[in-house]
């Protein structure tokens, strides 16, 4: 029900016991609403958000965790809407319009620091690289006004997809697309149709509501760290294997795949990894529709003798009951259907949740600083 939340979340965000609610209730302080069906009780989310910024002025209490309130990134069955439009709608704009819509700053130039050659070592070192210098060349780094973290967020992006090998491109000549830029780093020889589907992803890639890297970010955020650090944060907690890096796992499936067949290929990552990469999204019992948004697109672009490789791993999965593919099935199935390498589609997912990272990034400074403290039960012998 639009504008309402149950007694559960309204409990979540204001950080307290379900009992309280109902005394702040009988005491006036918060108005009680009946569901459509008498079920149960809704509360006003206005309301709450009221509640919740006198709390904040108040006395802040050192054993309560953080809730977070976002207009960000709603997650909803039919995937992610940012700012209220579904993601799905949004994979024929242009990755810059979307990064404007999430941050709600306004549009502003998309430009890579010049930072001279860039170290030759591994991808991840060479995105991290480009964060750091970025922030280096900063004079004002810890300007925190919406205007110039957007403006810091571009030259991150930018810089990011600069770092990586590819053909250098003259500052003073037009730039072209992040999309367009990004393709011709990661395919020997761009076509408009890889182009699409790069763009594609890191639209649906953008954001993902309180992921573990975002939720890092929000912490970085609530000291006050600018935001280069807030990212290099999110790079820290992106990096795992189990999140940024799946997408690596399930390209070496499919290859596998290739080579060996799609039961061999399955059966040896069950045996040694005990579970199936690129399946199952537990947000989405129906499957992950960003999957669904993105595979068209790949459809497209990939030659038949491997999209076949795809659909028969796809296949096989569900024969045997394995949960829908998710979106790193998608990128896997783009950089290997593409000629790409393994590690591409980490590099997608990490440079496209740049921006979500940043419009969460915005958010939290408008919280009160210092307000993730968990505390710990002690146990000897932990």
């Amino acid at each position: 029900m639009p504008g309402f939340l149950t007694s559960e979340e309204a409990s979540r965000r204001l950080g307290v016991k379900l009992p309280t609610i109902y005394a702040y209730v009988s005491r006036g302080i918060l108005a009680s609403h009946r569901s459509p069906d008498g079920r149960r009780s809704l509360f006003d989310v206005e309301e709450v958000e009221a509640l919740a910024r006198r709390s904040r002025t108040g006395q802040r209490s050192e054993g309560r965790l953080a809730t977070v309130a976002t207009s960000v990134t709603e997650l909803r069955p039919e995937g992610p809407l940012y700012r209220g439009v579904p993601a799905t709608t949004l994979v024929t704009q242009p990755f810059e319009d979307v990064a404007d819509l999430l941050w709600q700053v306004g549009p502003g130039p998309w430009v890579a620091a010049q930072l001279g050659p860039v170290p030759v070592t591994a991808v991840d070192d060479r995105l991290r690289w480009a964060v750091v210098m970025s922030g280096s060349v900063d004079p004002l780094r810890s300007d925190l006004r919406d205007v110039a973290v957007a403006q810091a967020a571009r030259t991150i992006v930018s810089t990011m997809v600069a770092s990586l090998e590819g053909p250098p491109h003259d500052p003073a000549e037009a730039q072209p697309s992040i999309a367009d830029r990004l393709t011709a780093r990661l395919v020997a020889s761009p076509d408009p149709a890889t182009v699409a589907a790069v763009g594609a992803s890191l639209v649906l890639l953008a954001d993902h509501e309180l992921a573990s890297s975002t939720v890092g970010v929000r912490i970085a955020a609530s000291t006050r760290s600018d935001v280069y650090d807030a990212v290099l944060a999110g790079l820290g907690v992106v990096n795992g294997p189990l999140h940024g890096g799946a997408s690596r796992q399930a390209h070496l499936l499919l290859a596998d795949a290739e080579w060996r067949g799609s039961a061999a290929a399955l059966d040896d990552v069950l045996r040694w990894q005990g579970l199936a990469p690129g399946f199952g999204q537990f947000l989405y019992e129906a499957g992950d529709p960003r999957f669904g948004a993105l595979f068209p697109l790949i459809e497209r672009l990939v030659p038949a003798d491997r999209l076949e490789v795809v659909a028969s791993v796809i296949g096989l999965a569900a024969d045997r009951g394995f949960p829908a593919p998710n979106i790193d099935l998608g990128l896997a199935a783009l950089s290997f259907g593409a000629g790409m390498a393994a590690d591409a589609g980490g590099v997608l997912f990490k440079i496209a949740r740049v921006v979500g990272w940043v419009a969460h990034y915005l958010e939290e400074l408008t919280e009160t600083p210092l307000r993730y403290r968990a505390r710990a039960v002690y146990v000897t012998g932990k």
